[in-house]
């Protein structure tokens, strides 16, 4: 479904609409922009929130990530930050219109410079699904909110880190979906920000393929001992989704 955001009628960006969970997630989007992808569905799922968790979502999009969160875990308050005002803007729309309104929280902001005092509950669990891109390589996007989100280039990762050490008091959980080239980079700087990697699993597009992506978790000032999860693999070789993600659609 698509409708058109403008100033006073004027139509100046397409809006398309998705649903999810049988129609229970709303979720609106700018055509063209940025728009969020699998990497979004996997970080929701993978990631298991305690009971009453209060959640932060650092560059959080149109909101997936904290929809999602919100649906399946009922007892969790979710706080998402994005730099980006027609992507906040969005964000704060979807939960409305997915009747999440009193329990996701969406802001306009830049996490470089966030504090405590700026969230008014304890953060718990921090969740980003961050640039993976360094600036220099690959093509930069040439519209402005997905090279945002491809590319460092409102934030880097260590900047990231930061933000999500930061917020914490302690014993704060992280939760991170990145790019599997950067692997080495991610945990080395994740302990280096003082957030322990503590377990890591592989996301490979298909069986047999190198890994894409990677999903890793990190407590803050907590000792060694990384586990290793089984790899999961995205698409069968027919092109469908493999079972365990099919289901990250259903509920």
């Amino acid at each position: 479904m698509c409708a058109c955001l403008g100033n006073g009628g004027q139509m100046t960006m397409k809006i398309t609409s998705d649903t999810f969970f049988n129609g229970t997630l709303q979720v609106r989007q700018l055509q063209p922009g940025y728009r969020f992808s699998i990497d979004a569905v996997l970080l929701a799922h993978l990631v298991s929130p305690h009971r009453k968790d209060t959640v932060l979502d650092l560059g959080a999009g149109c909101g997936i990530v904290s929809l999602m969160l919100a649906h399946r875990h009922p007892d969790i308050r979710v706080f998402g930050i994005e730099i980006q005002p027609e992507l906040a803007a969005l964000a704060l729309e979807n939960a409305a219109s997915s009747g999440l309104a009193g329990r996701v929280d969406m802001r306009c902001g830049d996490m470089r410079v966030l504090t405590r005092t700026m969230i008014p509950r304890r953060v718990d669990l921090v969740v980003t699904n961050p640039p993976y891109r360094r600036v220099g390589s690959g093509k930069i996007s040439s519209d402005v909110q997905r090279a945002v989100a491809r590319h460092e280039l409102k934030v880097s990762l260590d900047e990231v880190l930061h933000a999500a050490a930061r917020m914490f008091h302690k014993n704060g959980r992280f939760a991170v979906i990145y790019g599997a080239e950067r692997t080495v980079d991610l945990l080395a700087r994740m302990r280096a920000a003082g957030l322990e990697p503590k377990y890591l699993r592989m996301v490979h597009a298909r069986r047999r393929e190198v890994a894409k992506m990677i999903y890793a978790e990190g407590c803050k000032a907590a000792a060694g001992g990384l586990k290793i999860g089984p790899p999961l693999i995205v698409y069968r070789a027919d092109g469908s989704y493999c079972t365990e993600v099919k289901r990250m659609f259903d509920a």
